[in-house]
C-alpha cells in the first residue's frame, strides 16, 4: 500500500474512527515488517545450509586426501626402506598395519552361495537363522508360543539368514593370516594398508 493511498481524510460529513484506521494502519505495516523478516531469514538459512553443503564436500575431500596418504603414500615410503614402523622426532610412533573387511553381497543368488560355501567349510555356526511370523491383532499370547504355534495354526514363518560383519571380518582375516582362501567372487573381500600413529 502506498503513502498516498494511506493518508486518511476527514470532510467533516460521515462517521470517522480515527482509533480504528490507526489499528488498521498499524496492522498493516506489522503484517509487512513479519514478511520482510520471514524472508530475510529464509535467505540467511538457505545460505547457511549452502555453506554446511560446502564444508562437508571439503571434509569429504580431505578425509579421502587423509585415507590415500594413510593406505598408499606412508605405506609405499616404509616398504622402500625395508620398515613397517618409525619413531618421530616428538616420540610418536608411526606404523603400518593391514586391515581386512568382509561383508555378504546384496544380490540374493550370490548371497545364498555364500551362506552355501560357509556351510561347505563347516563355518556355518556363524550363520544367524531369523525366524519372521505375522500375527493378527490380538494375538499377542500366540506370538509368544512363536514357531510350533505358527505351524499348527497355519501361519507360514518368514526365514531370513545374517552374518554380522564384524563376525565375516574376523573369519576373514583369519582365515587369511594362515593362508587360506575366502574367495573374492563370492564375499565382499578387500584389504589395504592402514597408518596408525600412537602419539606420545
Amino acid at each position: 500500500m502506498s503513502v498516498k493511498q494511506k493518508i486518511k481524510t476527514f470532510t467533516g460529513s460521515g462517521s470517522f474512527d480515527v482509533r480504528e484506521e490507526m489499528i488498521k494502519d498499524s496492522k498493516d505495516l506489522l503484517d509487512n515488517v513479519e514478511v520482510t523478516t520471514v524472508a530475510q531469514e529464509c535467505v540467511k538459512l538457505k545460505e547457511k545450509e549452502d555453506e554446511i553443503a560446502s564444508l562437508e564436500e571439503q571434509l569429504k575431500n580431505k578425509k579421502l586426501e587423509a585415507d590415500d596418504i594413510s593406505s598408499r603414500v606412508i605405506p609405499e615410503l616404509l616398504a622402500e626402506q625395508g620398515l613397517s614402523e618409525i619413531k618421530l622426532a616428538d616420540g610418536s610412533k608411526v606404523s603400518v598395519k593391514k586391515e581386512f573387511r568382509c561383508t555378504l553381497p546384496k544380490d540374493e543368488a550370490k548371497r545364498t552361495a555364500a551362506y552355501q560355501w560357509l556351510r561347505d567349510q563347516n563355518l556355518g555356526d556363524i550363520i544367524k537363522n531369523n525366524i519372521f511370523v505375522t500375527f493378527g491383532k490380538g494375538e499377542d499370547d500366540k506370538a509368544k508360543q512363536l514357531l510350533d504355534l505358527a505351524a499348527d495354526n497355519g501361519y507360514e514363518p518368514q526365514q531370513k539368514s545374517d552374518v554380522a560383519w564384524m563376525t565375516l571380518t574376523a573369519l576373514f582375516r583369519e582365515r587369511i593370516e594362515s593362508g587360506l582362501d575366502m574367495p573374492s567372487d563370492v564375499f565382499n573381500t578387500w584389504i589395504k594398508d592402514k597408518t596408525k600413529i600412537t602419539r606420545k
